[in-house]
């Protein structure tokens, strides 16, 4: 199997933060490796603006840094060649000094050269660098933004922040990120269902029981706890991130593989989730293991907020108020300081409705797991006869696709979240970015949970760190009758 490899058309980008942690753990590393593979065409450059007062040389000793920490072994040829697309400029959202440099160096927009402007800051500087960029007219048709999350804190800023923006841009040239859409075993969910005949006739509550979506991190929140305490994980992963692989799991086919229709279908699924009763949700706040003492794993003394009820851990269920997924229910949790790293999606599919086998045989059914952190990969579990003598005995076998046994040295080249990403900005396309009304909509679906919570008074439930999460995770599925899976790296 050999991947293609495309050249883009020329660019500039511009990277707002270029000596942040993200720019130096994601972006550049990304760049480069696009740079090695040859898909950056000569004469593509990419500035790094930020308050730091650096020169170019300087900058591109910490961007030479980062590569080696981040991408191992360089080449020194590649490497000199790269940083010689890098540049560096002293800019603040609010110094008209450093936005003149910009745009000198920029020059006048060209309809042969993409510009992009990547918002690797805080999201208190979007509107800024936003309105910025229009008032320097740096901005024509062919300029895209790239804008990270969060988008807003809740629907009121999520809608100031997009009216913001669309008053200097179109929606057309607006690139919400969520790298989790740029995950290859993300986007094969869609190849998945749509590509093959054996899924999608089953695909609907009339064969599956019940989904369980599971984002399982074994780190805390040391570096972001400012951030995290205010936003929690409802905010951080729930309404994002876990939100993206529901609807990628529940929306209709789209009637071509066209950014718009796909993101007309996800749209669709967030409108129809009904309401989440108070009863549906668990939250948890991570603890010292038991027994365990004088250590930082406790997330009020991470945050240094002993009162702190912000949740490190969500579980809930969801249901789709539309024809296919009506009665099924969908189960979703995330959290922080659990047992092992783990992103799955599980689609368990109802017992057969009659046994000829008999009660000896045991009751069996059919489950689809898709890995998608660490080992991603497929797994179908199948219904067999056990070996041997002595009746008709049912087991269930793993059906495994590994990706990296299929695919063998090629999933290792393949690029990452990041890579692909930013190469499909710069080609103009936005079907694995959010839509303006889509970003609306989750949050007008997760604010009534949170407000909810909030008059209730709920605190989190504790839970050890390395567990699995709260106890009462464990009974919103057995009140159903239901489990959990486990929780494997």
């Amino acid at each position: 199997m050999v991947s293609r490899v495309i050249p883009v058309d020329p660019f500039d980008l511009v990277v707002f933060g270029g000596t942040g942690d993200l720019a130096q753990r994601k972006i550049l590393p990304a760049l480069f490796r696009r740079h090695c593979d040859e898909q950056l065409p000569d004469g593509a450059r990419i500035i790094g603006a930020a308050r730091s007062d650096l020169t170019r040389e300087s900058y591109q000793a910490l961007v030479a840094e980062a590569l080696q920490t981040h991408c191992g072994a360089l080449g020194p040829e590649q490497l000199a060649r790269f940083l010689d697309r890098v540049l560096y400029l002293r800019v603040d959202a609010t110094d008209p000094a450093g936005w003149q440099a910009l745009t000198q160096e920029l020059g006048k927009p060209r309809q042969d050269r993409v510009r992009v402007f990547y918002f690797s800051v805080g999201p208190s500087l979007f509107a800024p660098l936003a309105e910025q960029i229009w008032a320097h007219e740096l901005a024509d048709d062919q300029t895209r933004i790239v804008v990270e999350k969060p988008f807003g804190h809740d629907l009121a800023s999520a809608r100031a922040l997009n009216q913001t923006l669309a008053s200097h841009f179109d929606e057309s040239q607006i690139y919400r990120i969520d790298h989790y859409l740029g995950k290859e075993t993300v986007q094969n969910l869609m190849a998945i269902r749509f590509g093959n005949m054996l899924f999608e006739p089953l695909w609907n509550s009339q064969y599956v029981d019940h989904i369980q979506i599971t984002v399982a991190e074994t780190v805390g929140v040391g570096g972001r706890e400012a951030y995290y305490d205010k936003s929690g994980a409802m905010r951080d992963m729930m309404q994002n991130h876990l939100m993206q692989l529901l609807c990628l799991i529940a929306m209709e086919p789209p009637a071509k593989f066209d950014p718009d229709a796909v993101r007309d279908e996800k749209l669709k699924v967030i409108r129809a989730l009904e309401p989440v009763e108070p009863h549906h949700i668990v939250r948890g706040q991570y603890v010292a293991p038991s027994g365990v003492t004088g250590t930082d794993l406790t997330y009020r003394e991470t945050v240094g907020a002993p009162r702190s009820t912000t949740e490190s851990y969500v579980a809930l269920k969801a249901h789709i108020s539309n024809w296919r997924w009506a009665g099924t229910p969908f189960y979703l949790r995330t959290g922080k300081r659990l047992v092992a790293r783990s992103s799955v999606i599980n689609v368990f599919f109802k017992d057969a409705p009659h046994s000829i086998f008999g009660a000896d045989a045991g009751r069996h059914a059919n489950l689809l797991t898709i890995r998608l952190q660490p080992d991603e990969g497929i797994t179908l579990k199948v219904t067999i006869k056990e070996p041997g003598p002595g009746g008709m005995r049912l087991m269930d076998v793993p059906l495994d696709m590994s990706f990296a046994q299929a695919l063998g040295d090629n999933i290792h080249g393949a690029p990452d979240a990041y890579e692909r990403l930013i190469t499909d900005v710069i080609r103009g396309n936005q079907t694995l970015f959010m839509r303006d009304d889509e970003v609306e909509a989750a949050w007008a679906w997760t604010d009534p949970i949170i407000a909810g919570w909030t008059s209730r008074g709920d605190v989190p439930k504790p839970y050890d760190s390395g567990s699995t999460g709260p106890g009462d995770a464990d009974l919103l599925m057995r009140r159903d009758q239901r489990d959990w899976r486990g929780i494997n790296p």
